[in-house]
């Protein structure tokens, strides 16, 4: 993986996580990050470098070259390469990891029950190919 390359791990059978993609690639103006869901072969290497187990994961990795964020560090890190006012969002950064993740969490605890889950990973239309791994 190139050094600034900045690649969106996501579930790929979590409805609320597919819509949270296709927000970002529209908002994704300048085409920063390409994307992998959890479950591919990508993703799966990916989570087993940083010492997650991949069965175990339900939240949102963004890798930004050698560093992985995770969470809500990771959702506003990807808030502050969007056009539009989502920037400003970044400035929640400075509440400690801790009690954003409270909120994270039971939104990742819930999301198949409130979003639905499909039984297969997203597939991209041939326009978006090229954005994902």
């Amino acid at each position: 993986m190139a050094d600034k390359e900045q690649v969106i791990l996501f579930d790929g059978v979590c409805n609320l996580c597919n819509s949270s993609v296709n927000f970002v690639i529209d908002r994704d103006t300048q085409q920063h990050f390409k994307f992998a869901s959890l479950q591919s072969d990508f993703g799966q290497d990916q989570v087993q470098k940083i010492g997650d187990d991949p069965s175990q994961l339900n939240s949102i990795v963004l890798i930004e070259g050698d560093r992985f964020y995770r969470k809500s560090t990771a959702a506003l890190r990807v808030a502050r390469k969007l056009s539009g006012g989502w920037p400003m969002l970044y400035a929640f950064i400075i509440i400690p990891p801790f009690l954003r993740d409270l909120i994270y969490d039971f939104i990742a605890k819930n999301r198949y029950r409130w979003f639905g889950k499909e039984d297969a990973c997203r597939i991209p239309t041939p326009e978006l190919s090229h954005r994902f791994l």
